[in-house]
């Protein structure tokens, strides 16, 4: 298994195939997917999905990465099958993930995603928390259209289980980090089985139903579904990254924006695991405080820094990088799609937002 690399400025800069080569094929379907009665209903979904503004009219796509439709619809090829059969799969998944996002804005109080007011600020809480449950319902049903790709029913029925227990879990990792909120006694371990559910959940379905989808044996779809176990690690330890160190100009947020937030993100639950005495109540006097102020922030950054947080971040996301590869050894992909997912998770290490 090759080294994934520390620092690329070729995976900085250029966003890897995987994440482009279907993005049309998955947005025109997720349209079509958002076929509501309720035209108010509909505008608000196609605005959130990034496809509209808030009058109902088209604009161009201002979605995400779309890193779980993507990561499917590349499982589904990659063990041999056809893009199309992982279609709906791929657009549940999306479907579900968005749904999360609007709770989550809710939750957070995000007035902002992808440089637009979101739904609940322009909406309303609560219209926007039933864009949400209905965000939900439309992927329970979707998944049920892989029977019209020949998808073997007992596959389907076991797609749809799979589904509605990553988005379980997913709900369950949100719960556990709004419970962390303004903790200083969370440990690591605690943190990371938090994101393993809240973030990894999808992204490991995402990979297992792609497998699935593409007719592919046991052993496969194992190997597959641990390795989109490990990716989803990947994903967010370098997100809590980026939320403390992160390039204002890239992510839209400024430095030490999850630490004015006060959010119990994991460069300060390895930093207090980390902390002397001294050090401990320095960080618990700040996350006390009704607001962070400028000072405090350079003052908590340096001992970050001094704790080797940054380091530690890097580290840990590289060696759960390492283990998604190694998750791939022993089995049979397509020509190239070994490469291909490297360059996705070498992407991943070193993203700016």
């Amino acid at each position: 298994m090759e080294e994934v690399e520390r620092d690329s400025r070729d995976s900085r800069d250029e966003t890897p195939a995987i994440l482009g080569k279907h993005r049309q094929e998955v947005e025109r379907s997720l349209s079509k997917a958002l076929s509501l009665h309720n035209p108010d209903l509909h505008t608000m979904l196609q605005y959130h999905l990034g496809l509209g503004d808030e009058h109902g009219n088209p604009t161009v796509s201002n979605q995400g990465k779309g890193l779980r439709s993507s990561l499917c619809m590349f499982a589904c090829e990659a063990v041999g099958g056809l893009s199309e059969t992982a279609l709906s799969a791929a657009v549940s998944i999306e479907l579900v993930h968005n749904f999360t996002l609007i709770h989550d804005d809710i939750q957070d109080g995000d007035m902002e995603r992808h440089h637009r007011p979101t739904l609940w600020a322009t909406w309303g809480t609560p219209k926007a928390l039933q864009a949400g449950n209905v965000m939900r319902t439309l992927a329970d049903l979707g998944i049920q259209q892989l029977s019209s790709h020949q998808v073997a029913p007992e596959v389907v029925a076991m797609c749809s289980k799979l589904l509605t227990s990553a988005y379980l879990e997913t709900v369950e990792g949100q719960y556990l980090d709004l419970d962390f909120e303004g903790r200083t006694d969370i440990s690591t371990s605690n943190y990371l089985d938090m994101i393993s559910r809240k973030t990894g959940a999808l992204i490991r379905c995402s990979m297992q139903l792609g497998a699935l989808t593409g007719n592919s044996d046991a052993k496969t779809v194992q190997a597959l579904t641990k390795c989109g176990r490990y990716l989803g690690a990947v994903f967010q330890i370098r997100d809590d990254y980026l939320g403390m160190w992160g390039d204002e100009e890239e992510t839209g947020k400024a430095v030490g924006n999850d630490l004015r937030r006060k959010k119990n993100s994991l460069p300060l639950v390895y930093a207090l695991e980390q902390a002397g005495t001294m050090e401990k109540e320095q960080l618990q006097s700040i996350y006390a405080k009704e607001q962070v102020e400028d000072s405090d922030l350079v003052s908590t950054l340096a001992l970050l820094a001094d704790l080797g947080t940054p380091e530690y971040l890097q580290g840990l996301a590289h060696d759960h990088a390492v283990h998604a590869l190694e998750a791939l050894d022993g089995i049979e992909l397509v020509p190239g799609a070994k490469q291909e997912f490297q360059e996705l998770v070498e992407f991943l290490l070193t993203r700016q937002r």
